[in-house]
């Protein structure tokens, strides 16, 4: 009896996208070697991101502080989640630029559905992100910050950056892989739009001639998973610009990955 393997050119692209998601065996596995060997024969391995970001957070909390004229206690927690999501977020958009390119051996050589390189790059940004978001421990317990129900949202909040991170990485995997200028200008646009959200700056210091730089969707999807862990509450008006983003960027995706994702093999 012979079983039929079909290739990435006869699968529908909801059966293509799906068949990739559900193979969390395959892509976490991959997520978790590609750590291991950034760090392999380092004596504290992935320790090294925390102990970096640690060092960048503790040494600028204090001196941001004292320019922007704010108390540190207030500041320093909105600064460490500032740069622990931002790095997560900017992370995942660069390296989505490369997810297709750096699974070219796998896709020129077997049946592999191409959405799971996505997920492979996501999964690794979220096993760095676990690494970062421990940092903020200490900082919640040194500037007193007490939790209670409400900053249960900050899981809806995670779960639609995952989906808009998914999206878009979809889209930059496949223009990144035709085009390879362009993982170049992401990465400068990425760098410029670190200084226009409130990663390290507070919002209620902006001017009101410019207060439409919070109209930023990375400046809404910060406010949303950032205040549910300070002791807040999101404003409405972000949770109903991301939804907006969101059904944009599924949109987009979509169209980008039905059209051409039989291409993207040819292009490597």
């Amino acid at each position: 009896m012979t079983t039929t393997v079909h290739s990435n050119l006869h699968r529908s692209a909801w059966k293509d996208w799906w068949e990739g998601t559900r193979r969390i065996d395959i892509w976490w596995t991959l997520a978790w070697f590609d750590i291991v060997l950034r760090y392999r024969r380092s004596t504290l391995g992935p320790l090294w991101l925390t102990l970096s970001m640690g060092a960048m957070i503790g040494g600028m909390g204090p001196l941001y502080a004292s320019l922007f004229g704010t108390e540190l206690s207030k500041f320093f927690p909105h600064l460490a989640l500032g740069i622990i999501f931002w790095t997560f977020f900017s992370v995942t958009v660069i390296d989505s630029g490369d997810a297709f390119i750096n699974a070219q051996n796998y896709l020129k050589q077997g049946y592999f559905p191409v959405s799971m390189f996505v997920w492979r790059t996501q999964a690794r940004s979220v096993i760095q992100f676990a690494h970062h978001i421990i940092l903020f421990v200490p900082v919640a317990l040194w500037t007193g910050i007490s939790l209670s129900w409400p900053a249960l949202m900050v899981i809806p909040a995670f779960a639609l950056l995952i989906v808009n991170a998914h999206c878009i990485g979809i889209g930059l995997g496949i223009l990144c892989t035709r085009f390879r200028d362009v993982a170049q200008i992401i990465a400068s646009v990425m760098q410029m739009l670190m200084f226009l959200t409130p990663v390290f700056w507070l919002p209620e210091n902006l001017p009101d001639r410019a207060k439409y730089m919070l109209w930023n969707p990375l400046a809404q999807m910060l406010d949303l998973l950032r205040t549910p862990l300070m002791g807040g509450v999101a404003h409405w008006h972000n949770w109903a610009g991301m939804a907006i983003w969101t059904v944009i960027n599924i949109t987009v995706a979509c169209i980008l990955f039905a059209r051409y994702r039989r291409r993207i093999v040819f292009w490597l």
